[in-house]
């Protein structure tokens, strides 16, 4: 009892310490509670039998029912797979990729080279999925620019149906993800390494070090907080494994590879109007999420004594 009042106390003085910053702060959090606390009270909708229009408190009470018939569908272990799968390649090849090219651009001299390099690979971000998947459909289908290049050089001689097949999707999916995001996500270890100490940098080459050892021993050290915190967080998305993806790159020819739990709670939840189902599958999948971050986050608090709290 003693130590929460401590800790109350302590709270309240630095409260009145920085009271003018609360202050600033006071319509952020109005509209943080107001946006973002307040609808979540229509989670209770996984719970009843919901009928739009009608009281949530009105419907019937039906427990954890749609939690149930969800896992016991069918359709659970392949759109498990291909969520797990998908989100394995990017948390793997997606996660490490950024990295590698923020250590690259950062060997590179301040110059015209580095400033077009940077902006072109910010560029992608900014395109819509729409945009993106209309770009990768004039590369990649039987008539592109992709298949017209490997049947000029002999490679195939007939063309790689790389948008009808399935087997591809997986691979597709995880090279158009790194394309769009990794120069928009390299921008946070660029600044990580932007505020390393130089003096670390002179010693070693001093020492004989060269720009190998500086990476693996000065570079990738100072910057191993922030691939901690990203990768936390990048483990707490496990289950998103994209949606406006599969609805722009997918088709019906390869659904058994593209649908994933955000596109079945999508088909059911909006589509088909079964709103209960569709929010007790995203506030599974979101409970799922928030323990595997604090799972992830207490493993590398005890074996990297680096945590988000």
């Amino acid at each position: 009892m003693e130590r929460i009042k401590r800790k109350a106390a302590h709270c309240w003085k630095m409260f009145q310490k920085q009271r003018q910053l609360w202050l600033l702060c006071i319509p952020i959090i109005i509209w943080v509670v107001v946006f973002a606390y307040v609808p979540m009270y229509g989670l209770l909708i996984a719970f009843v039998d919901y009928i739009p229009g009608m009281n949530i408190f009105k419907c019937n009470f039906v427990g954890l029912k749609y939690f149930k018939d969800f896992v016991i569908n069918p359709m659970f272990l392949q759109l498990l797979r291909n969520t797990l799968a998908m989100s394995t390649l990017g948390i793997t090849i997606g996660f490490t990729a950024p990295i590698l090219f923020a250590l690259c651009l950062n060997e590179l001299k301040e110059g015209w080279f580095k400033k077009t390099v940077q902006t072109t690979s910010y560029l992608p971000h900014f395109i819509s999925w729409v945009v993106a998947g209309s770009m990768i459909f004039m590369l990649l289908s039987n008539e592109g620019i992709v298949n017209d290049i490997l049947m000029r050089l002999e490679i195939t001689q007939q063309p790689i149906p790389f948008l009808t097949e399935g087997k591809y999707y997986w691979a597709m999916y995880t090279i158009a993800n790194i394309w769009k995001g990794m120069g928009w996500s390299s921008i946070i270890y660029l600044s990580a390494m932007s505020s390393m100490d130089s003096e670390l940098m002179e010693a070693g080459a001093v020492d004989g070090m060269g720009r190998l050892g500086a990476v693996r021993y000065v570079i990738l050290p100072a910057i191993l907080p922030t691939i901690v915190v990203q990768w936390i967080l990048g483990i707490g998305g496990i289950l998103n494994a994209g949606f406006e993806q599969h609805l722009v790159l997918g088709n019906a020819s390869t659904q058994n590879y593209w649908d994933v739990i955000d596109t079945y709670s999508y088909r059911y939840g909006i589509q088909l109007g079964y709103y209960s189902v569709g929010t007790a599958v995203g506030l599974m999948k979101s409970i799922i999420g928030v323990g595997l971050v604090w799972a992830t986050n207490w493993f590398c608090r005890k074996k990297l004594d680096t945590a988000i709290f």
